[in-house]
């Protein structure tokens, strides 16, 4: 039988040395997915025990005060479950349009050349539950966005929104602050 932290667990701020480990296990892929992109890819994070326990403990701490913890599909998923177990919280999946099996409430958002949706189910809050949102990558933010307005449409407030990796110069954390604070662990 393994072993199950204490909810709540919260987790000190780390230091440079733990960024500098999380940093670490980022590789930076060239022309990834088309060229011209420097892709951020966190597998060697994952492959990381120790690095990826540094971030999942940031990342639970960032998330203290929530009543639940949001991510986003697909990569959302890895980070968000792990900080929702660390704290003892539901988790809430925010899928792709048309992929959960009961009533749904949907947000669609713009992409690049069309546009996509996140749906989550219609009683995954309560009225008033505060829910943080995690992924693990902050770009234009648009997608974070569609969770933001999924968890008001469902009658809650956006606790925080937590991110391993931000993007900068992509502008998605201005696009977030008027829905709750957002975090970064690394910024590009």
């Amino acid at each position: 039988m393994i072993a199950r932290r204490a909810a709540p667990y919260i987790a000190q701020m780390p230091d440079d040395d733990v960024r500098g480990r999380v940093a670490a296990r980022i590789r930076a892929i060239p022309d990834f997915p088309v060229e011209g992109v420097l892709f951020r890819d966190i597998t060697p994070l994952l492959a990381d025990a120790g690095a990826f326990g540094s971030a999942l403990d940031w990342l639970a701490d960032c998330a203290a005060g929530a009543d639940a913890i949001m991510g986003i599909e697909s990569r959302g998923f890895i980070f968000g479950a792990a900080v929702a177990d660390r704290l003892g919280l539901p988790f809430l999946p925010a899928r792709k349009g048309g992929k959960l099996p009961w009533g749904t409430i949907r947000r669609p958002y713009a992409l690049e050349y069309g546009e996509a949706s996140l749906e989550i189910h219609a009683d995954a809050l309560a009225a008033g539950q505060r829910a943080a949102i995690v992924d693990d990558l902050l770009a234009t933010g648009g997608t974070a966005e569609a969770a933001a307005r999924l968890v008001h449409d469902a009658g809650g407030t956006v606790a925080s929104f937590s991110f391993a990796i931000e993007l900068p110069e992509l502008g998605g954390r201005a696009r977030l602050e008027p829905f709750g604070p957002v975090n970064a662990l690394l910024a590009y």
